[in-house]
């Protein structure tokens, strides 16, 4: 009886993981507790780019089904952006170990194993090792800025002023102090020209502004704001032998610089959605972006970053990218996020 339990279980299992492209496989199926061999389950390269969730309690392995997917989409050809929050993500550019616990996993379900180290590009926003991505202040622009800056009305028309200033007199807005010489300007030397152009400027705002800028600069905004600018195409990568680059970003200490972060992550978002072209339904994504322990992210995320994250979320799937969340708890990822996820790995809670 179990040998035909078996029978029929893998059966269902197969005629359930069987697509018309390609696919991924991220493990076994299991009966009663028991890997069956041959019964693999798989995901259709084509719904990768329809977002995805890992959930688990701590210990229960998220983190290392993070790491199989991104290897298997990379063998496949899909480069992924990594948030490395807890700093053990790096490890994919080493030559896998073999052991008696891993081969015999891989010979329960009958899935070759063969050690290789990933192709992989470290990257930074503050400190620490890899490239250091950077994005101009005039890139960013006043919304963005303004967003994050958390301004009033007031405050951002302000901000709109100093850009359109900058612009007519072909004023370079490159770093944090660009900014601030400029608006400080507009209260001091330059408050005359200023308010005959624009009309009276409130030097109660100016100075609110300035305020705003010194706590993000005091969160490292200074080493991201900068030349040169970061360009979201070089996240697509391949290798010598197809293989999509694992682009690790390192965030060891997001907890402490939260508004860096989420500049980031809306500059990285609204870039990438504003110069992706209009790609429809690919076979397979362009790009996938993991969040490693999101509960962090969206503790710490202003309703800025929430709802832009929401907003790009509902329209990024038609630029070719899909954006994953591994989280302690599925109620940590706000509703209207979670139900866009199409795909959902959960482990024990």
């Amino acid at each position: 009886n179990r040998i035909i339990m078996s029978e029929e279980f893998k059966e269902i299992i197969n005629n359930g993981n069987t697509f018309k492209g390609d696919s991924i496989t991220i493990g076994g199926a299991m009966l009663n507790g028991v890997a069956i061999p041959d019964a693999h389950v798989k995901v259709p390269l084509k719904t990768l780019n329809r977002h995805g969730l890992i959930a688990g309690a701590t210990g229960t392995g998220k983190t290392k089904t993070l790491q199989v997917i991104a290897e298997q989409m990379s063998l496949k050809g899909i480069p992924t952006l990594l948030m490395d929050i807890k700093g053990d993500l790096s490890g994919l550019a080493a030559t896998g170990v073999e052991n008696d616990f891993i081969k015999n996993r891989h010979s329960q379900i009958n899935l070759p194993y063969e050690p290789q180290a990933m192709p992989v590009e470290l990257m930074s926003i503050n400190k620490g090792d890899g490239v250091h991505l950077k994005s101009t202040i005039s890139e960013f622009g006043p919304v963005l800025l303004g967003r994050i800056l958390e301004l009033n009305d007031t405050q951002g028309s302000i901000l709109s002023m100093v850009f359109v200033y900058c612009d007519r007199n072909q004023l370079p807005l490159i770093d944090i102090k660009d900014l601030r010489k400029v608006l400080q300007f507009f209260i001091n030397e330059g408050k005359k020209e200023i308010d005959a152009e624009f009309g009276q400027v409130s030097s109660a705002s100016v100075n609110t502004i300035l305020r705003k800028l010194l706590e993000l600069e005091q969160q490292g905004a200074e080493k991201f704001f900068g030349e040169l600018s970061f360009d979201p195409q070089d996240l697509c990568r391949l290798d010598e032998k197809g293989r999509g680059y694992i682009n690790v970003l390192r965030l060891m200490d997001v907890q402490s610089t939260p508004k860096l972060f989420s500049t980031f992550m809306l500059s990285l978002l609204v870039e990438i959605y504003q110069t992706f072209p209009e790609v429809g339904d690919l076979e397979k994504p362009k790009l996938c972006i993991f969040i490693d322990e999101a509960h962090l992210v969206f503790s710490e995320a202003s309703k800025t970053l929430l709802d832009q994250i929401e907003v790009i979320i509902k329209l990024i799937r038609s630029k070719g990218v899909g954006i994953f969340f591994c989280t302690q708890n599925p109620i940590d990822v706000p509703d209207a996020i979670l139900s866009q996820l199409g795909l959902k790995v959960q482990h024990a809670l």
